[in-house]
């Protein structure tokens, strides 16, 4: 039976493998997604027995009895490696995670105290193929948070802009009294999908706009907008894609706002945290309070407020500061999956900010 079973998943492999990934077919590219899932899911749960197995063998090497609580453990952490995995896929993707953040500043605008932006992140509308179950509910559940402005901060799709149609339909439902704004992301871009030429490359990424504007979003490609609240206003910036290597830089900050060490009280719309670790961060000549990002899913693993992706970003996930809390960002872990069809941990997240203003 053992032998069947490996032999079934190496052929499983083997076809995914061997499909196309890169040529445009979203549902072609879903079925590989989860074939290579099914193959992960089986053998990831026998190396972890194995490893833990082979611990328990070491006796035998001094002519001892094998350690068989050790081969108990195999089997139970196994299992639970597997349940894990499936309950990541099929269940706590789509269990939305409502996280509430406040940023309480001095330099706060008086009339932008208690205001709220809700962010949103990384939602890969591609991975969901025509079903807008979970798109529908996240925004369900965004529209309840009464928000006075929400923002998206990039990765709407996995390659091709294509993939949004059967999506803009609920995400034009987003709605708050200062409107809907969002950026791009390294993966709207398509530079993860093969073209026939760069005119139709580019075509795909005019088509993201387009449908974007007639979902009512207004996309801050390497501009700011102002907002305004009774006699106070703050600075809404967002930047096209920077980031770290290998990802592309198409975004300018310097081109959404040129003075960017004057008195306004800003936030910036950035989707690499990268970005901010690398040019904001400890910068005093850069007077940018709060940096929104997203990018980097935690890996879609966390367990126990730790992931993996703290090996890549430093900050991958919640809120941080530089040293003199001059600059504060959050990234938000995303709502959506890329590659891997699971959360484990790491469920998909609506953060709602708070502005404070603290005495002077």
């Amino acid at each position: 039976m053992q032998l069947w079973t490996a032999i079934g998943c190496y052929i499983l492999l083997i076809c995914a493998l061997a499909i196309p990934r890169r040529d445009g077919d979203n549902a072609m590219l879903l079925t590989v997604m989860w074939m290579l899932y099914v193959f992960a899911t089986v053998y990831f749960a026998k190396y972890i027995f194995v490893g833990i197995d082979l611990i328990g063998k070491i006796p035998t090497l001094f002519g001892r009895r094998r350690n068989r609580v050790l081969s108990k453990i195999a089997a139970v952490c196994a299992v639970i490696t597997f349940a894990a995995m499936w309950w990541g896929a099929l269940v706590n993707r789509f269990r939305i995670d409502v996280k509430q953040v406040e940023i309480a500043r001095q330099d706060v605008p008086a009339d932008f105290d208690g205001y709220r932006i809700v962010q949103i992140s990384d939602l890969h509308t591609g991975t969901y193929g025509s079903d807008t179950t979970f798109v529908s509910r996240l925004v369900d559940a965004v529209n309840a948070q009464n928000p006075d402005v929400i923002v998206f901060t990039g990765d709407i799709v996995n390659s091709r802009s294509d993939e949004l149609t059967p999506h803009a339909a609920p995400l034009s439902r987003l709605h708050a009294r200062d409107g809907v704004y969002s950026i791009m992301g390294n993966h709207d871009y398509g530079d993860y999908a093969n073209w026939d030429s760069p005119r139709q490359k580019n075509e795909s990424v005019e088509y993201l706009k387009r449908l974007q504007a007639s979902m009512g979003w207004r996309m801050l490609n390497n501009t700011t907008d102002f907002i305004y609240n009774g006699n106070d206003s703050i600075a809404l910036i967002g930047v096209e894609n920077i980031g770290d290597h290998p990802f592309p830089v198409y975004g300018s900050l310097v081109k959404a706002y040129p003075s960017l060490s004057d008195s306004t009280f800003k936030v910036l719309l950035t989707h690499n945290p990268a970005h901010w670790c690398d040019s904001i961060s400890q910068h005093g000549d850069i007077n940018i309070p709060l940096s929104l990002s997203g990018h980097t899913h935690a890996m879609q693993m966390e367990v126990a407020g730790m992931s993996p992706a703290a090996l890549r970003y430093p900050t991958w996930g919640g809120l941080y500061a530089d040293d003199d809390s001059t600059h504060m960002l959050y990234v938000n872990i995303g709502a959506g999956t890329v590659g891997m069809p699971a959360r484990i941990g790491a469920t998909p997240e609506i953060t709602v900010i708070t502005l404070r203003k603290t005495a002077e």
